[in-house]
């Protein structure tokens, strides 16, 4: 459930990429690097030794690596899946569940196979994401498309803001909705109730805005190894839980229910499975970064896997009336109970560590509109002002899975699908593929079309959803 581990630690789930590994940027992206050139060609190219070329720090093995990749990639969204699969279908969900985990590996494997290829190009021995996009941009076979190769990296970073930012917005509805539960000792959580959910939301803005003063993350990061081992104690509180409280077989839910409990669907799973902002970061602190292939093929296993369980056992052992979070649905019982405060509790730093990337990108510019002698003052202003405003979106969509679905609508289909194709097609352009069937190409077009349909039909029906719920419209 943690976010981010950054200064020579891997970022967990979602982070933006560690900028201290690539291409001689500083880290948070403080430094930009200069302007990407092509430096070798052909065999030259082929032949640099990136792996030698790195500076010593001290690396990950390939079994660490698998670690830190499940770690990042499993955060607050598993705990809502099984809401998810509610609106789309037991077994719709299963089958997508297992494409969707396989098509956003091949997608991370994508960014790791066009950073290999690079490399040798630019004479460059590691790179961050917006690195990797800005410089796939400045080399360019498009000579009009190179002089946004800034605005592309820009456009890198807003948007794992946008993700990161928002998922705080959910995380705070999720501990909103944990001690709602807690005060009220009842099993049916909702929005209404004396005092209601929005009550609770607005009472987290002060405890948010102190934890968010914490502007070192190493205070904050070893609760992120605390927090993966919550995630997997619910998973298998979710299996146990679940199969007791099951009162029908699963071959006797419904299989599929409405297009826009698909979409939501679709949404909350990539959510819950992305970790391509953090693929970057592990490979450059891999011993053998030639293995990363290896790795996401292994940990996106584990996460699918882990995310289908919840999911699963979710819906199956607590069916129609099933609540988000999971840990919602266990019953009033000593362990559980422990459970649920641990939760509100993990998720509460969990908050905080989720916090810092983005607005470490975004302090980067804001700064510079201060003199240095001001600059702990404002940056406190800065984190208060950005607190506020996510609790006040918090406060107006309360609605968990509608907000995940659309933070994966619009945020991941784009750094998870679209960027990575565009990034290939450009290095690729040259050569897409043997004959007339031109593969690379096409395979970009798929890629790319899943992305913008996702990014532009999921959007739509989740924001619509959710504006839906806020004013009571039919």
């Amino acid at each position: 459930m943690g976010k981010t581990e950054r200064d020579g630690n891997i970022p967990s789930k979602k982070s933006a990429p560690d900028d201290s590994s690539g291409a001689g940027s500083g880290s948070s992206g403080r430094s930009r690097p200069p302007a990407f050139t092509v430096k070798a060609t052909g065999e030259e190219a082929k032949n640099y030794d990136y792996v030698a070329a790195r500076p010593p720090i001290k690396t990950t093995n390939v079994i660490e690596s698998i670690g830190h990749l499940v770690k990042s990639c499993l955060g607050g969204g598993i705990v809502s899946i099984h809401a998810s699969y509610k609106s789309c279908g037991l077994w719709t969900a299963v089958i997508l569940n297992v494409f969707l985990g396989a098509f956003v590996a091949y997608c991370m494997y994508l960014l790791v196979k066009c950073a290999h290829k690079i490399y040798g190009r630019i004479q460059v021995p590691a790179l961050s994401y917006p690195d990797l996009a800005e410089a796939a941009l400045s080399i360019s076979p498009f000579p009009r498309a190179r002089r946004f190769s800034k605005v592309f990296r820009y456009l890198v970073d807003g948007t794992i803001m946008i993700d990161l930012f928002g998922s705080c917005c959910v995380y705070q509805v999720v501990i909103a909705r944990t001690i709602k539960q807690l005060v009220e000792g009842t099993d049916t959580v909702t929005e209404e109730g004396n005092p209601p959910m929005r009550i609770y939301v607005i009472s987290l803005m002060l405890p948010c805005i102190l934890i968010c003063m914490i502007t070192s993350l190493k205070y904050l990061a070893p609760f992120s190894i605390v927090a993966d081992i919550f995630i997997a104690i619910v998973a298998m509180s979710t299996v146990y839980y679940g199969a007791k409280a099951a009162a029908m077989s699963p071959f006797e839910f419904p299989a599929f229910k409405t297009s826009t409990g698909l979409i939501e669907f679709i949404g909350v799973c990539v959510f819950s499975m992305e970790g391509v902002g953090v693929t970057l970061a592990i490979e450059n602190h891999m011993t053998e970064p030639k293995k990363m292939p290896l790795v996401v093929a292994m940990g996106m296993t584990i996460v699918m896997v882990m995310v289908m369980i919840v999911g699963f056992f979710g819906y199956w052992g607590f069916g129609e009336l099933s609540k988000s979070p999971v840990t919602l649905n266990f019953p009033f019982e000593p362990f559980p109970i422990v459970l649920k405060v641990f939760m509100a509790l993990m998720v509460y730093v969990t908050f905080a560590l989720n916090f810092w990337v983005p607005f470490d990108l975004g302090w980067h510019y804001l700064k510079m509109k201060h003199p240095p002698s001001r600059h702990w003052f404002w940056e406190r202003v800065y984190r208060t002002a950005h607190v506020i405003v996510i609790t006040l979106i918090a406060f107006v969509f309360p609605n968990v899975s509608k907000f995940i679905g659309l933070i994966g609508s619009f945020c991941l289909s784009n750094m998870g699908f679209i960027y990575p194709a565009f990034i290939e097609l450009n290095l690729d352009w040259e050569d897409p593929g043997p004959g007339f069937l031109r593969w690379r190409l096409w395979k970009f077009i798929l890629i790319f079309a899943f992305g913008a349909l996702l990014c532009i039909v999921g959007t739509y029906t989740n924001a619509r959803e959710m504006v839906k719920e806020v004013f009571h419209l039919e």
